[in-house]
């Protein structure tokens, strides 16, 4: 078991955040830095992981919050587009059942088929409410 994709970038952020901020802190001469002496990291410690890990969580958040907040209008329209295609799917099991039970009409009585008609006009029917129910739902939208 290796460790979740989310993990493992949460980590390499996090290591690379302090990677920068111990570069960063080495180039403009912070005197922890210097007091340690030349050569020797101060010590990371977890309130530097867990700031940085906060840091990163909130702009996450912001990120998702900004791009949720741009596909919203694409949302709707791609909502509407998906129940539109549905329907016109279930139409065309309409057309191909609807065929079938064409073919057996003049058994529908008291023909050794039926069975098979009934089946034929059941399965037709749902899959006709289904599609006008989809297609309705995607006009209310």
């Amino acid at each position: 078991m290796g460790m979740r994709p989310q993990t493992i970038g949460r980590v390499l952020g996090i290591g690379f955040r302090l990677a920068g901020r111990m570069a960063g802190q080495r180039i403009m001469g912070d005197p922890r830095a210097a007091a340690a002496g030349p050569g020797v990291r101060p010590p990371i410690t977890i309130d530097a992981v867990r700031a940085s890990a906060g840091t990163a969580g909130r702009a996450t958040g912001n990120v998702a919050r900004g791009v949720g907040g741009f596909l919203k209008p694409f949302r709707r329209v791609g909502n509407i587009v998906f129940l539109e295609v549905v329907s016109v799917f279930f139409f065309l099991f309409v057309i191909v059942f609807g065929n079938w039970a064409w073919r057996l009409r003049d058994q529908a009585v008291h023909g050794p088929e039926h069975a098979k008609f009934l089946v034929y006009v059941g399965m037709m029917a749902l899959f006709l409410y289904l599609s006008v129910s989809s297609y309705w739902r995607a006009k209310r939208k």
